[in-house]
């Protein structure tokens, strides 16, 4: 895990060499959750609405195609009381801008859970992103991004599977 993360922002690191132009931002918005349950679902799973903040930064590798890591802060599971979980989340995402004022991005995401420890979830799960970005200003972009869980959040001496799936919609600034 360790190699994995230091191959990871090496790699990202040395892209700021090659890039024409580097942005920094913050993020923030809202979530909305569920657990994807492989065979029957252990409660009702209702929905849970959350909220997430953090920072990024957009490395435009040409005029219409940018590299953007993240790491930000997401509440998500169900909203039983002991199915809620938050992570910090570290998306890296490839973006392509469409149109001067529309991006379609995708990529993937690692996320660590925090909080809660011997709970019956795994600390660490992968996702995969998808988004879609509306940029107001040079500053300013509203984004809507589903996030698709490949990893199963319960621990696996557990018999149970299940997979996050979020909606996230939120508002960006560029620095």
């Amino acid at each position: 895990m360790k190699t994995f993360v230091v191959t990871l922002l090496f790699g990202l690191s040395t892209m700021l060499g090659f890039s024409q132009v580097t942005k920094y931002g913050i993020r923030g918005g809202t979530t909305i959750s569920n657990m994807d349950y492989k065979d029957m679902p252990i409660n009702e799973n209702p929905h849970r609405n959350g909220f997430l903040f953090g920072i990024f930064i957009e490395y435009g590798i040409t005029e219409n195609f940018s590299i953007q890591p993240e790491l930000q802060f997401s509440g998500e599971g169900s909203n039983k009381e002991d199915f809620r979980n938050d992570y910090i989340n570290l998306p890296v995402l490839l973006e392509y801008r469409l149109l001067d004022f529309i991006s379609l991005g995708l990529g993937p995401q690692a996320g660590l859970k925090v909080h809660k420890k011997n709970d019956g979830f795994k600390n660490f799960v992968f996702s995969g992103v998808g988004l879609i970005e509306f940029h107001l200003t040079e500053e300013w972009s509203v984004d809507a991004r589903y996030q698709y869980g490949f990893s199963n959040v319960f621990d696996d001496e557990l018999a149970v599977e299940a997979k996050n799936n979020v909606i996230q919609i939120g508002l960006n600034y560029k620095l």
